[in-house]
């Protein structure tokens, strides 16, 4: 799969069906500070165009691409002659483009859900819209064969999300589900098993914390005769559409399994609080922790009652506008007040425009109820950076190592069976591995390491998955592999095994210099390996990381390595 972030922008055209065309709007670069784009492999904006006697578009992308997707689109119909715009989620980011489209052609009736319309009138600014609300018995029929139809599938995140599909074609236009940013020249999904990890990252961020909602939009679509999935982003799925779909079934039940949840309650005016939430969900996630994702604005108080009622924690995250939280978030703080003990974690978050008196309004009521709060409230100006969704993410994962410790201690620790002894006899290197991208940098210890290959030369090293550092550890991305000497690691590990705060400096006092990819190298170190990741393999509660080593040096040649003899194979 071809990737340059050199690239200009472009949109790739190219037909897939009978009648119908995907138009990608291409980015090769990072689209959004959102933590769903944190691979920062571009992406693909998929909208598509059906033209039976009546021609619809579906999913016009957002305002970074109007003008290059509506000077293509000119190429491809006469916009006087589009009929409808089918709409599977509505965002303020697609406002532009919709604006644009609709004042060249008029006529244009747009499809979407209820909740959609709602949403259409409000980014749009205008109650007269032409909509026609499809809530799932209703059919659209453009004539030569494709009848479409429509399927439903809301999240607290995305609660206007709504399915399209043509039988004519057996294309099911899926929206947010069975997508993946990566941009490449390739329209469907040949060698789908080398975006495996890509699908697996964007299903973490956008579909793990609301596996009630996913579940119940595969069960829906169970009995759909699908021949490809034409997703919002990323490739078509096409070849690997069982095994995806399997996938899904796989990872969602790894989440809803948990024995350990998370009541996230939030309502986002902007989007800025929703992406803070996604942040927190992400970290809280990937520490195998459930997450249960509500939007209060569109939830039953019962619902956000049992939600919290069945939590081992719970977060509130609110926007500030006029000086106050938002209603639904003021009903939702009410339930949690009335329903939760005071022996559950909580923690706070929110972004606000000039003022956040909400987030401190929410505070300052959990305080006087007597809760704990699982990380520091996070507050946040304007739109979040990636400095900023890197704290959330650490936080989340705070919060849930914070439920997993309580649970614990209630939990009586039970004598490490013959096996786990002979486990814990494996001899490893003691290392610390460093990592930088951008502004964000991390590092871990890590003793599970092994050489995996002469040529080129390359090792192993396995990531818990609730690790800060995992997330510079993907496909592309570079680190600093720091071998300890015998004697003198007890300081380093000492340092690097202290807890960290979210967004705090890890490298504070310790003597480093920096390699070529920026990573730190410590210079205490016996040596050290300057490494690009290839390619990671789920394992359990780890990643294993396979990379090729690109330099090296030893910087002690008189010292031995330092290795790590854990008393059991069940624990660090």
């Amino acid at each position: 799969m071809t990737f340059s972030v050199d690239k200009p922008r472009d949109v790739q055209a190219l037909p897939i069906g009978t009648d119908t065309t995907i138009l990608r709007s291409r980015s090769w670069s990072r689209l959004r500070f959102e933590i769903e784009y944190a691979l920062a492999k571009g992406t693909t904006a998929n909208s598509y165009i059906i033209q039976g006697q009546k021609i619809a578009v579906i999913d016009p992308p957002g305002e970074t691409f109007t003008q290059i997707y509506l000077e293509d689109l000119r190429r491809r119909v006469d916009l006087k002659t589009v009929d409808y715009v089918i709409l599977g989620h509505i965002n303020p980011n697609r406002a532009s483009t919709l604006k644009a489209l609709w004042e060249v052609a008029p006529q244009i009736t747009f499809v979407c859900s209820n909740p959609g319309a709602k949403n259409l009138r409000s980014t749009l600014d205008n109650q007269d819209l032409p909509i026609k609300v499809m809530r799932g018995d209703e059919t659209l029929n453009l004539g030569k064969g494709h009848d479409l139809q429509f399927i439903p599938t809301p999240n607290p995140r995305y609660a206007d999300q709504l399915c399209t599909y043509d039988p004519q074609t057996e294309i099911l236009y899926s929206d947010k589900l069975f997508g993946a940013h990566i941009c490449g020249d390739q329209v469907f999904d040949e060698g789908w098993e080398a975006i495996n990890e890509d699908r697996r990252y964007y299903f973490d961020c956008l579909m793990a914390p609301h596996p009630r909602q996913v579940e119940t939009a595969l069960d829906k679509l169970a009995d759909v005769p699908i021949r490809m999935y034409a997703p919002g982003h990323g490739p078509i799925v096409r070849y690997g559409l069982i095994e995806l779909t399997k996938a899904y079934r796989q990872w969602i039940q790894q989440q809803a399994s948990s024995d350990l949840t998370v009541a996230l309650i939030y309502a986002s005016a902007y989007g800025n609080t929703a992406t803070l939430a996604q942040a927190i969900a992400r970290g809280i996630t990937k520490a195998g922790v459930g997450v249960e994702s509500i939007n209060c604005e569109f939830t039953e108080p019962e619902e956000i009652r049992l939600a919290v009622e069945k939590s081992a924690g719970f977060v509130i995250g609110s926007p500030t506008l006029g000086g106050h939280a938002p209603t639904p978030v003021q009903t939702a703080l009410g339930i949690v007040l009335s329903t939760a003990t005071n022996d559950k974690l909580s923690g706070v978050f929110g972004s606000f425009g000039w003022s956040g008196e909400a987030v401190d309004l929410i505070e300052n009521k959990l305080k006087d109820a007597g809760f704990r709060f699982g990380f520091d409230t996070i507050r946040v100006k304007f739109k979040p950076d990636d400095t900023t969704l890197q704290l959330c993410e650490q936080a989340g994962t705070d919060f849930a190592q914070g439920l997993k410790k309580a649970k614990k201690v209630r939990v009586p620790t039970q004598p490490a069976t013959n096996v786990e002894q002979a486990v814990g006899r494996i001899v490893g290197s003691l290392c610390i591995v460093t990592a930088k991208e951008g502004d964000i940098s991390s590092a871990m210890l890590a003793s599970w390491v092994s050489q995996a290959s002469f040529n080129p030369p390359g090792l192993t090293v396995a990531v818990a998955k609730d690790r800060a550092l995992e997330t510079l550890m993907h496909s592309g991305n570079k680190f600093v592999l720091n071998i300890l000497p015998e004697g003198k690691h007890i300081g380093l590990m000492k340092h690097f095994l202290k807890p960290f705060a979210p967004g705090q400096n890890r490298f504070a006092g310790v003597p480093s210099d920096e390699s070529e990819s920026g990573s730190p190298i410590l210079t205490e170190s016996l040596a050290y390996l300057e490494c690009s990741v290839q390619s990671r393999l789920e394992s359990g509660d780890h990643w294993l990381v396979y990379a090729t080593v690109d330099n090296g040096k030893v910087l002690n040649k008189d010292g031995v390595t330092a290795v790590h003899q854990r008393k059991t194979g069940s624990h660090y």
